[in-house]
């Protein structure tokens, strides 16, 4: 690898290696081995592990949720933004949504940043809902039921029911705007 990392090299590979290792792997020495540079790259770039981890943690924030937002805005006039961030979420892999809640499980400003996270999303989707019609109130159990379902599908053991088909996702996400 290049001397020459970016900051954003440095998160991309904090992100993978949180998801892969979990946040015990985050230690400098160890990631700039890994990424064949000194670390001093890593130094060039944050203040101490502390900072590091911090930008990691906004990064996951933005990537996984202001950034979905941002696509399903930019479809706003299309009819089936519900199904499309259903497909997106229930598909993926979440080896690092994982990571990110077993580090906030030990961390309380980590879990201060998930709750944030969870709030926007959940309120998000309902958004979505009522703009099909639904009520408020019943938006807002849905959405939370959704986002119950999204959290808990990855720790089913039962491979027939660790996923569901595009198809019946579609199915599924109409039942929520009627």
């Amino acid at each position: 690898m290049d001397e020459r990392l970016t900051r954003s090299n440095w998160i991309k590979h904090g992100l993978r290696t949180l998801a892969s290792e979990g946040v015990g792997a985050l230690k400098v020495g160890p990631m700039a081995a890994q990424l064949k540079v000194t670390r001093g790259s890593f130094y060039w770039h944050f203040r101490d592990i502390a900072d590091f981890r911090a930008q990691v943690l906004q990064s996951w924030r933005e990537r996984t949720t202001e950034q979905v937002i941002r696509d399903l805005e930019a479809m706003k006039a299309e009819p089936d933004r519900l199904k499309h961030l259903m497909r997106r979420a229930f598909i993926s892999k979440r080896g690092l949504e994982r990571a990110i809640r077993s580090w906030a499980a030990e961390d309380k400003r980590v879990a201060a940043t998930v709750a944030a996270v969870d709030k926007r999303r959940v309120s998000y989707i309902a958004d979505m809902l009522v703009a099909t019609g639904v009520e408020r109130q019943k938006a807002l159990s849905r959405a939370a039921f959704l986002y119950w379902a999204y959290l808990g599908q990855p720790i089913v053991m039962a491979r027939r029911h660790a996923s569901i088909p595009p198809a019946e996702l579609d199915e599924i996400s109409a039942l929520f705007e009627e």
